[in-house]
């Protein structure tokens, strides 16, 4: 059963909410959710901390750990957001911003590599392009072994007023892409494009520019051969000690 959770980058539930949890109750399993800004609606203040101490130095930390620890115990993370003059909502970037630290070019998360990430839009017209890639460039960074875009022109301001043929079409597309992510789930591994930007950090930070980040790729091995998609192997043995 897998994990998903859902970050959701308005409070009403509109046409990008009922796709996204859509897409939730097909892959089956435990479905957490977040609403922005209800449950996180700070601004990053561009201090820096994060970067050069410690993220835990971030003043919005503790109001924004228990949305860290949900996508941390998540298979499946699904950032969902309205097309807002085509772009993410406000309460989207600004969480977001939050997470600049984790970038593969300062410290990811280790299990971001073995998660897939969705990023679900919608828009009465046009603007999913740059909306999806505004979610998907922070999937990529993170190192999310798969990421999905959805965008969908649903030619109406409310989930009711999508026309009955639209909302069968979508609900066959999201069946493929759930369909997809389970499969992928049980044998699942980094891509060609995440594993290139992990190789090019990798030899970056072999000369490093911010200490924090140098101590921390050093401490995990991966400026070695370590690789974070790498399960380490358990050895089993049987009779006695040699």
């Amino acid at each position: 059963m897998l994990k998903t959770v859902i970050i959701h980058g308005q409070n009403h539930k509109g046409s990008t909410y009922h796709i996204a949890h859509m897409l939730a109750e097909k892959i089956d399993g435990e479905i957490t959710e977040f609403f922005l800004p209800r449950d996180f609606g700070e601004f990053c203040v561009g201090c820096t901390t994060c970067f050069s101490e410690a993220e835990n130095k971030c003043p919005h930390y503790n109001k924004l750990a228990p949305i860290t620890e949900a996508m941390e115990a998540a298979d499946v993370i699904i950032l969902a957001s309205p097309v807002y003059v085509f772009h993410v909502t406000g309460a989207m970037k600004a969480f977001l911003d939050h997470y600049g630290y984790r970038w593969m070019v300062h410290r990811p998360e280790e299990s971001m590599f073995r998660k897939q990430g969705v990023c679900i839009c919608t828009a009465a017209g046009a603007g999913m392009k740059s909306t999806l890639k505004d979610m998907a460039d922070s999937l990529l960074f993170w190192g999310m072994a798969r990421i999905y875009k959805y965008g969908k022109a649903v030619a109406a301001v409310n989930w009711d007023g999508i026309s009955p043929k639209k909302k069968n079409a979508i609900d066959k597309e999201i069946t493929v892409l759930a369909e997809k992510i389970i499969h992928r789930s049980k044998n699942l591994s980094p891509g060609l494009k995440t594993r290139g930007l992990f190789f090019a950090m990798h030899l970056m930070q072999r000369k490093g520019f911010n200490q924090k980040d140098v101590e921390y790729w050093e401490q995990k091995g991966w400026t070695r051969n370590k690789r974070p998609w790498k399960r380490r192997k358990l050895q089993l043995f049987s009779g006695t000690n040699r």
